[in-house]
């Protein structure tokens, strides 16, 4: 049998009727028991005012999830971990999510402050995982569609990478493709829902620009929603390493014969901009398998910020120079 995965076109400014019959498509109550505890996990990536709405998961979309569970279950709980730079109160408040959760009386959870578990995989010792997000009853994830320089895409299996409540786990990026997939083995994702309202191409998932498709996705099968919402901006599923390790190890279903889509995606399909794992990214993520040069360097703002400036300064000469010159113009013969 076929994996389903469903997409709509949404209204941006309300997508609620678009997400209950997306949950509703997903069976979502057979999902959440009567009075059970759901942990929701949308994509706060960033607290940059200037970013937070092609980088982060929508508010309007987040609002309709839990309005839709909280017809079930007053148990609502919208999570996050700290960033590197930022803790996660911060993604929270810039997002609005503080004032929406309070009006819909939805709980609000920083990850990196809540009760932590000890969990088996001996390349994660000494981080542990959310006792909240560990034991509910159901987990839905609201990714956004973006690109990824590292891993080439970032949706429903990456954005629980966020899960992990050090701001630090930059230090696990020397085994970043399959440690995402182990976070996911380690509390399966119940349902996914996948934020393309507007979306991100280019230097993914925070510095690129939008995509405005206008669409969300979702499926209980996270792989066979990532590669669909690859397929559908003109990703090769298979080149993203994340995906391709969840589907051998049985987490989903990954090829294109296997799944059954849903909606009009021909009509929204579209190639976006990749994004480039250029020789800043890849030193940046061999300096992370250092602890020490993690701490002092990556993680120190006095530092990393020049550099940053330094380093978007030799990327744009570098842009200049690949820039082609404008043709020369044709005289009439």
């Amino acid at each position: 049998m076929a994996t389903p995965v469903f997409l709509r076109r949404a209204d941006r400014t309300d997508p609620l009727p678009t997400v209950r019959e997306l949950m509703d498509r997903c069976d979502w109550h057979a999902l959440v028991p009567a009075g059970g505890s759901v942990v929701v996990k949308p994509n706060l990536c960033t607290e940059r005012a200037e970013m937070i709405p092609c980088a982060n998961t929508s508010l309007s979309v987040l609002r309709a999830v839990c309005t839709v569970l909280k017809e079930r279950t007053p148990n609502v709980t919208i999570v996050e971990s700290d960033g590197a730079r930022y803790p996660a109160e911060a993604a929270f408040e810039n997002t609005g999510v503080y004032k929406m959760a309070a009006e819909l009386g939805c709980k609000v959870l920083n990850l990196s402050k809540d009760t932590l578990l000890d969990v088996p995989d001996a390349r994660m010792a000494g981080f542990g995982m959310s006792k909240t997000w560990m034991e509910a009853d159901c987990f839905i994830t609201l990714p956004v569609l973006k690109t990824h320089a590292t891993t080439v895409f970032t949706g429903a299996l990456k954005n629980q990478w966020g899960c992990i409540p050090r701001y630090d786990r930059i230090l696990l990026h020397k085994h970043l493709h399959e440690l995402i997939v182990e976070v996911n083995r380690l509390r399966p994702v119940s349902l996914a829902l996948m934020d393309g309202l507007v979306g991100m191409q280019g230097r993914g998932p925070i510095n690129g620009y939008p995509i405005d498709l206008n669409v969300l996705l979702a499926s209980r099968d996270p792989v066979a929603l990532d590669a669909t919402g690859m397929r559908l901006i003109g990703l090769e599923p298979l080149t993203s390493q994340h995906v391709v390790h969840a589907q051998r190890i049985g987490l989903g279903e990954l090829a294109a014969e296997k799944l059954a889509v849903d909606g009009p995606f021909a009509e929204i399909a579209k190639v976006v901009e990749p994004a480039v794992e250029d020789w800043a990214i890849k030193l940046m993520n061999r300096v992370s398998r250092s602890p020490f040069l993690t701490r002092n360097l990556l993680l120190n703002d006095g530092i990393f910020y020049p550099i940053r400036r330094a380093v978007n300064a030799v990327r744009g000469v570098f842009k200049r120079k690949r820039k082609p010159a404008p043709a020369e113009p044709t005289s009439a013969a």
